[in-house]
C-alpha cells in the first residue's frame, strides 16, 4: 500500500492527485488490475472529474456550498458539520482500472482529493490489486 501525503491550504478545495496515483501504479509494476484509492478522513473525500478546465472544480465547490452551507443550525457542534455532509455526499473512495501499467481514465478525467475542512495535513491510501 502507498500513502500520498497532502497539505491543503483552504477550507474547501480540490487537489489533483492523478500523477501521484499513477506513480504508485508504475512503482507497483502491476500491468493489469485495479487501483483502489481511499480517504480515511470524515471531512474530506475523493472524486473523479474533469481536469482540463479548473472552473469545473470551482463550480462544484460553489454548488456544494449552496447545497450544504457552512453556517446552518446543525446539531453537531464542532463547526464542521457541513464538511461531514459534503464528504458523505462525494464519497471516501474511488476505483480505477489498470491496463498496461496505466490508469484507465477518460481524456478529461483526473482524480481529486476534496478538502471540506481545511487547511489540514491529510493522507490518501492507494492499494494496487
Amino acid at each position: 500500500m502507498n500513502i500520498i501525503e497532502i497539505k491543503t491550504s483552504k477550507r474547501n478545495e480540490f487537489i489533483d492527485i492523478t500523477l501521484q496515483v499513477q506513480g504508485a501504479v508504475k512503482d507497483s509494476k502491476v500491468k493489469e488490475g485495479l487501483c483502489v484509492i481511499f480517504c480515511p478522513h470524515t471531512t474530506a473525500a475523493l472524486t473523479i472529474n474533469e481536469n482540463a478546465d479548473p472552473s469545473v472544480q470551482k463550480d462544484i465547490l460553489e454548488y456544494m456550498e449552496k447545497l450544504v452551507p457552512v453556517h446552518k443550525n446543525y446539531s453537531h457542534s464542532e463547526g464542521n458539520s457541513d464538511a461531514h455532509i459534503k464528504s458523505s455526499l462525494v464519497g471516501c473512495s474511488v476505483n480505477v482500472i489498470i491496463e498496461n501499467s496505466t490508469l484507465v481514465l477518460g481524456t478529461w478525467q483526473g482524480i481529486y482529493f476534496c478538502e471540506f475542512d481545511g487547511p489540514r495535513q491529510r493522507k490518501v491510501y492507494v492499494k494496487i490489486i
